[in-house]
């Protein structure tokens, strides 16, 4: 019986030790999570201070496209009527007959590769 209960002490000291090791490592991980949530917030700041100066200017550049905007389907109208207006008729192409050898018939050379003259066939 006095064995069982050193070991029982043994373990519950171990499953301590574990349980002490992870939260040390998982604290340790929450730190540099902590800190590099710092350091973020601080580049948010920073961006926000940058992005006040260019705000009243925002308007104005929403105002303009918006009139850019509007104008658009008109211009593109313009445009329209103008490639219309310049782009020449196509033309008729003219209608051909179809293709003729220019030298007439001509006679296959695979004959003459294997030493074959068919009869009739003085070209030779």
């Amino acid at each position: 019986m006095n064995t069982m209960v050193v070991l029982s002490v043994v373990d519950i000291a171990l499953l301590i030790a574990g349980l002490a090791f992870y939260l040390f490592v998982v604290g340790s991980q929450l730190k540099r999570i902590a800190t590099n949530l710092e350091e973020c917030a601080q580049l948010v700041r920073t961006v926000k201070g940058n992005a006040e100066v260019i705000e009243p200017g925002l308007e104005h550049i929403n105002r303009t496209g918006g009139v850019i905007a509007g104008a658009l389907p008109l211009l593109y109208g313009m445009a329209e009527g103008i490639v219309k207006g310049v782009t020449p008729a196509p033309a008729e192409p003219p209608v051909r007959g179809p293709a003729r050898p220019a030298s007439g018939r001509r006679r296959s050379r695979l004959h003459d590769s294997v030493g074959y003259t068919p009869a009739g066939d003085n070209s030779r």
